[in-house]
């Protein structure tokens, strides 16, 4: 399947390494083109920002990095097509420009995901699975990768969080992820170029979180699994469950990385966070453990 605009040779290698399997996980960093991300130390709101930070999660040995221009934190409202396209593109074309480094746009819409594939962007990250928008499936098409998430609660992550249940969380999660691979190919995409996340505190509560994360293997059957747990709210209701404090996500980094660590144990192929260097770290720690005699 051709990608909008074929990755460099460098990016390249990284795309075709999303369906390999390796020793520890891709490293996916988070590229916040916002002024409302639930992180604020992730928040870059200008274009020239956005791209120095993206130089630098390159130099920190980031795998992917996923360039979103509308948050989709708890209770936050869609952005306009127009202020989304002109946050996430220019960052794009100039990463894609200046690195070789594999570029993911996070988006729900379109036309964006279009206008960022045009620019260099060669992975659809789409929290809707396709769902928000009309035309996502065929835009999906134009990617050499498509990363199908589980979003509970709706469409929407305004109302995501509104009580969400399950009678069996990980079937139901593996279900809905299975029918939204089946309607990619349906509309005429590859299976092979799927990737799969089951939408960490999308929609879920703490112990939907858990148990996700326990039984998180259970998805590799189905394709290579990407996990975003980075800093989000359910590490700080372990801590607080624990009779520790959470002060927000700016205490969570210990958390996220023994959930990135857990999740290379279980065979998870890519780690989506804030804390790239870190986290490579980890990764590389990990992946020494793993290969010794």
């Amino acid at each position: 399947m051709p990608s909008s605009k074929a990755p460099s040779p460098r990016a390249a290698v990284s795309a075709q390494r999303l369906f390999e399997p390796g020793s520890s996980p891709l490293v996916m960093g988070v590229l916040n083109v916002t002024p409302d991300s639930f992180y604020p130390d992730s928040r870059v709101p200008s274009a020239a920002e956005a791209l120095e930070r993206a130089l630098l999660m390159a130099e920190e040995g980031a795998d992917i990095i996923d360039v979103g221009g509308q948050s989709t934190r708890p209770g936050s409202d869609p952005v306009p097509e127009a202020v989304e396209a002109d946050r996430v593109v220019p960052v794009v074309e100039g990463l894609a420009a200046r690195t070789g480094v594999l570029i993911s746009v996070d988006t729900d819409k379109a036309r964006v995901a279009r206008l960022a594939g045009a620019a260099g962007a060669s992975v659809l990250n789409d929290v809707t699975a396709l769902r928000g928008d009309p035309g996502m499936a065929e835009a999906a098409l134009g990617f050499y990768a498509v990363i199908l998430m589980h979003l509970g609660g709706g469409r929407s992550p305004k109302t995501m969080q509104d009580a969400p249940r399950y009678a069996d969380v990980v079937g139901e999660v593996k279900a809905f992820l299975a029918e939204r691979k089946e309607a990619f190919v349906s509309a005429g995409g590859s299976a092979a170029r799927v990737l799969v996340d089951p939408g960490i505190g999308f929609g879920k509560n703490l112990e939907h979180n858990l148990s996700l994360l326990k039984h998180i293997d259970e998805f590799n059957g189905l394709a290579p699994v990407v996990l975003g747990a980075s800093r989000k709210s359910f590490l700080g209701r372990v801590i607080a469950a624990r009779g520790g404090q959470d002060q927000g996500p700016q205490d969570r980094l210990p958390g996220s990385l023994a959930v990135a660590c857990w999740a290379a144990l279980k065979g998870v192929r890519v780690v989506r966070v804030h804390d790239v260097a870190q986290t490579r770290r980890a990764m590389e720690a990990f992946a020494a453990v793993a290969q010794a005699s």
